[in-house]
């Protein structure tokens, strides 16, 4: 919901399009009944999806009012088109946008790639299927559960042009390479991380 929903009635979407499995952000309206939305539906961002997993599948407004958008890497096993990675793509990342400015969408001025060497809307990068997340509501802080692969599942506190690692780490551990792995990457380590011998399930939740 807009974070003045209550005088708009502006509301957004984050769906897995059917027909070709691509990510759409949207945006809607409140009708006259309190309980539904239009049918008019603007399209701000399609996002095609390479695999049928790790689509990501949240939004929320942040305290500077922007839209924050949780993107997966776009499916299979082990990023192997390596799009975390990749600052030209938007899998596997956070995206940032301002859905006041322009049409569909403008871009906040602070963005990390606004100038350029990558996408602008990408706010950082790095992870694997960040697919839920909220603010702190006393410090502002965006914190995420970032599902791992075979063997650790991770928090972070997500920051403005951060990088989180994967493909080249899970959690804290070397991944692709399986061994000296940070020599040329510079990494941000989650706040915790857990073994799928403590815990077989994806790590979920994320709220503060």
């Amino acid at each position: 919901f807009y974070p003045h929903y209550s005088e708009n009635g502006r509301l957004f979407v984050n769906y897995t399009r059917a027909e070709d499995r691509a990510t759409v952000i949207a945006e809607y309206r409140a009708s006259s009944n309190p309980n539904q939305a239009t049918q008019n539906e603007t399209i701000l961002l399609v996002i095609p999806q390479p695999y049928g997993n790790h689509n990501g599948g949240m939004l929320a407004f942040g305290p500077d009012q922007f839209l924050y958008i949780g993107m997966g890497d776009g499916g299979a096993d082990g990023d192997p088109e390596n799009y975390a990675q990749n600052q030209h793509k938007l899998l596997g990342k956070f995206l940032r946008i301002d859905v006041d400015q322009q049409l569909p969408y403008g871009i906040p001025p602070d963005n990390p790639f606004v100038k350029g060497h990558g996408k602008p809307e990408i706010f950082a990068l790095g992870l694997r299927n960040p697919w839920r997340f909220s603010f702190d509501r006393k410090t502002g802080e965006l914190w995420a559960g970032d599902v791992g692969q075979n063997a650790w599942e991770e928090i972070d506190v997500i920051q403005k042009g951060k990088n989180y690692g994967w493909r080249v780490v899970e959690g804290t551990h070397c991944f692709n390479p399986d061994t000296h792995c940070r020599q040329n990457l510079d990494v941000v380590d989650p706040v915790t991380e857990y073994a799928h011998e403590q815990g077989r399930c994806s790590v979920t939740g994320g709220y503060v």
